[in-house]
């Protein structure tokens, strides 16, 4: 016989090698370990599962029976054959589990008369059965549901990633799935960031300032709190506002260009300013607006045609800026429709949608409503120890939970001083503009 002693040292180190393994290359871990183990549980409860979470269905089906019968006078069985309808549970036929970065993903078929929508309210109940942090639910066709488990949350820690070699693209952190949450103005222009105060809004503005900094591009700052945000970011800045009544001007000088540009790209018979030859092709602007409720805001009705000027100028900048190189990003604490119907206009304008913590679901409904009630859900239960958690409504049409890394102030200022020298000066940009909108 073994030695009991000699087997539990072995039993020992073998559960401290699967530990060290799993604590110090969870990966390959999960691949090699986890994954199986999973994929098989998943495959083994699944009637059960999908019948706790009301995913099955009746149906009644012809089966074929045996029934004995005696018979007295010889002593012998007789056996008939029968054909009997019985109602049975019927479950969503389920493909082999795949593994993922942080978990793992099944396809399945949907049964008469279901839609994502029923596995989407089930998936808390899902992931509870299956012992996961959660179950993103999406539909890629007709008649098939896609369930993407996460094992844990992949948002605890976002580790800082390289910068976007690309114009106008920059990577701010990292989405549930592992993959970078990149902003891309090119394909989505104009963007909506909602976050009450230290949820992390800033704090990807931030991330903005600094991935943008470096490349062949204008920054334009609107700071509704007096400049106390984006002043320290001036030297990279082409043009400020802090006040609206400079907002207003500003926002002409846009209009101006944009009608500028409008001409520029007729004469080339061109579409877009990407269209035009390098030698006449326009800088980009990206516009940072922070505080935006504050545009719309009226103290008294002598505010009122200049907040009215001031939506009129940032919503044609919204409809028609993309063509001719001019791009969004407004945050705010608050963006309600009570606000005006110039901020709902806006919103639809801006298919790039953020919302981090927020103190009111009026914001959250304004940022996400639109897209998908699951997200909305999602928004609401971002907890406030967790900054920088937001859920995105990405460039692939679906919604994510997505983390920003930190980027400190110093940060931000530090990029902003060492690239001061690609800023464009505003005067030079709106040189071509009637001295009008000039003044």
């Amino acid at each position: 016989m073994p030695d009991p002693l000699l087997l539990l040292t072995v039993l020992a180190a073998v559960a401290a090698g699967l530990w060290a393994w799993r604590r110090y290359h969870y990966p390959s871990f999960w691949l090699a370990v986890g994954f199986p183990l999973m994929a098989l549980s998943v495959r083994a409860s699944w009637r059960r599962v999908a019948l706790g979470c009301g995913l099955t269905k009746k149906r009644q089906r012809w089966w074929f029976t045996l029934t004995p019968g005696a018979v007295a006078s010889t002593g012998l069985v007789k056996v008939r054959r029968r054909f009997q309808r019985v109602a049975v549970d019927t479950k969503p036929f389920m493909w082999l589990p795949l593994p993922t970065r942080y978990g793992w993903r099944v396809t399945l078929w949907t049964l008469e008369g279901q839609i994502p929508g029923d596995y989407a309210d089930a998936a808390e109940r899902l992931a509870h059965s299956w012992g996961v942090h959660a179950v993103r639910v999406s539909s890629p066709r007709p008649g098939r549901v896609v369930l993407m488990a996460t094992m844990r949350d992949p948002l605890v820690k976002v580790d800082y990633l390289p910068p976007s070699p690309d114009l106008l693209k920059v990577t701010v952190g990292r989405l549930e799935t592992g993959k970078p949450w990149v902003v891309d103005f090119r394909i989505v222009p104009h963007w909506v960031n909602a976050g009450a105060t230290q949820s992390g809004k800033s704090n990807l503005a931030n991330a903005l300032i600094v991935g943008l900094s470096p490349q062949p591009v204008a920054l334009v700052g609107f700071d509704l709190k007096g400049g106390v945000e984006f002043t320290p970011y001036a030297p990279r800045l082409s043009a400020l506002a802090t006040s609206r009544a400079e907002s207003v001007t500003l926002l002409d000088d846009l209009v101006g260009l944009m009608v500028d540009r409008m001409g520029l790209c007729r004469q080339a018979q061109a579409r877009n300013i990407w269209q035009l030859p390098p030698a006449l092709r326009p800088v980009p602007i990206v516009v940072l607006v922070d505080e935006l409720a504050e545009l719309y805001l009226m103290a008294d009705k002598s505010e009122k045609d200049e907040i009215a000027r001031a939506s009129t100028a940032l919503l044609r900048v919204a409809q028609l800026g993309r063509a001719f190189g001019i791009y969004l990003f407004c945050c705010g604490q608050r963006i309600g429709s009570d606000l005006g119907p110039g901020v709902t206009a806006l919103r639809a304008q801006c298919s790039g949608r953020i919302c981090h913590r927020v103190n009111d679901p009026e914001t959250a409904n304004m940022t996400l409503g639109d897209l998908d009630p699951a997200a909305l859900v999602s928004a609401r239960a971002i907890a406030a120890e967790t900054p920088g958690v937001a859920i995105v409504a990405s460039q692939d049409g679906q919604w994510y939970r997505a983390r920003s890394f930190h980027v400190s102030e110093q940060t931000a200022e530090h990029a902003a001083r060492t690239h001061a020298h690609l800023a464009p000066r505003w005067d030079e940009i709106t040189a071509h503009l009637p001295q009008a909108v000039n003044a």
